[in-house]
């Protein structure tokens, strides 16, 4: 089997490779600052006792299973700590096709590049429904695409690439096509902190043996590097979802998962808050910039990205490498996340030099 690399990473690694400025607007990636009691419990797990330099418990600290247990109303037996929200969703996936109620796993389109990677990964195959173009999903058009071949319907809430925000009745709506179908709905709920609706619903808010719910504190935190995630599994999905975990990776790091712990308990509301804040001025800088270069956008309702659209300008790889080389800016092609966006440029807005990468858009295409 072949695998591709992702398009981030060969990105990446071409703007850095310019022998000129350019802005980073290609992974998320925050720039601001982690809670403050995340660098002091790193600072006191220097000096602790080696034993705690030494592999913890597979499945997580069991202080940190317990408080996120707490937090999202759940038994302590259904968490499982993993290696960032990109192995939760790894294992979620693994359980959907090994109950053998299906081969298929349903994607939206647009939809992040790397759902069906690990689709493809896990032997499954996939099938795409179209978003609107606001992003958000149509239920009835998932129970129109599910069928007896579905193992799991995969969504992002808030969502990336489109920044599209799921109502709680649209999640109630897709938890029950699951239960139909007897599939499995996986939320990945990573950008739950970053709503800038007020609408974010996250599927835990419906009582079913047919939802898996993946997160981490990547991006809550502003710590993609820690890899501290997190799935809840109905608990008679659990214990395969432990093992495989086991065989994978062992265990996460224990020191992150300390850092985690006490940034949980100790931060305020007040941390999130202004980055949200923070967040939400940057859309309205980028966007404006765009309205002045005559550029088509979305509006995001949560998460950190713009996409963008500019006449005669299609979101292709070639465009971008173009974009860094011409423009000093470097985004994602629309054509990375389906079908449905390949005319589109994604930015993300992780970076104190949003404005100038709008002025240097601006300028460019103007």
């Amino acid at each position: 089997m072949e695998y591709e690399t992702p398009l981030f990473f060969h990105l990446m690694s071409y703007a850095d490779r310019a022998a000129h400025d350019v802005v980073d607007m290609v992974s998320g990636n925050p720039d601001w600052e982690p809670p403050a009691a995340l660098r002091e419990a790193l600072r006191e797990y220097a000096d602790f006792h080696p034993a705690e330099f030494q592999y913890p418990p597979s499945d997580g600290l069991l202080e940190l299973r317990e408080e996120v247990a707490a937090r999202r109303g759940v038994d302590v037996d259904q968490v499982v700590i993993t290696h960032g929200a990109g192995e939760a969703n790894y294992l979620a996936m693994a359980r959907a096709l090994e109950r053998d109620a299906g081969t298929e796993i349903l994607l939206t389109d647009p939809v992040y590049p790397y759902y069906p990677g690990k689709t493809t990964m896990l032997g499954g195959t996939q099938r795409f429904v179209a978003t609107d173009e606001a992003g958000q999903l149509e239920p009835a058009d998932v129970r129109e695409a599910a069928n007896e071949e579905t193992a799991a319907i995969v969504v992002n809430t808030p969502n990336n690439p489109t920044g599209a925000v799921y109502p709680a009745e649209t999640v109630r709506e897709l938890v029950a096509i699951a239960e139909e179908r007897d599939a499995l709905l996986i939320s990945d709920e990573v950008y739950d902190h970053y709503d800038l609706s007020g609408r974010f619903a996250s599927a835990l808010e419906v009582d079913s043996d047919h939802r898996i719910v993946t997160n981490a504190f990547s991006k809550s935190m502003a710590i993609t590097g820690f890899r501290v995630g997190y799935a809840i599994f109905p608990p008679q999905l659990v214990e395969n979802a432990r093992s495989r975990h086991m065989l994978v990776n062992v265990a996460g790091s224990r020191p992150s998962q300390y850092a985690v712990l006490r940034a949980l308990r100790e931060t305020e509301p007040e941390y999130y808050e202004r980055n949200r804040d923070l967040l939400a001025e940057r859309v309205e800088t980028f966007t404006n910039a765009l309205d002045a270069a005559g550029a088509d956008y979305t509006r995001p309702q949560g998460s950190f990205y713009v996409m963008a659209r500019f006449d005669g300008f299609p979101g292709t790889l070639e465009n971008v490498e173009r974009l860094i080389d011409e423009a000093g800016v470097a985004g994602m092609p629309g054509e990375a996340f389906g079908e449905s966006k390949s005319d589109w440029l994604r930015f993300a807005l992780v970076t104190p030099r949003v404005e100038e990468a709008a002025d240097r858009l601006a300028t460019y295409f103007e």
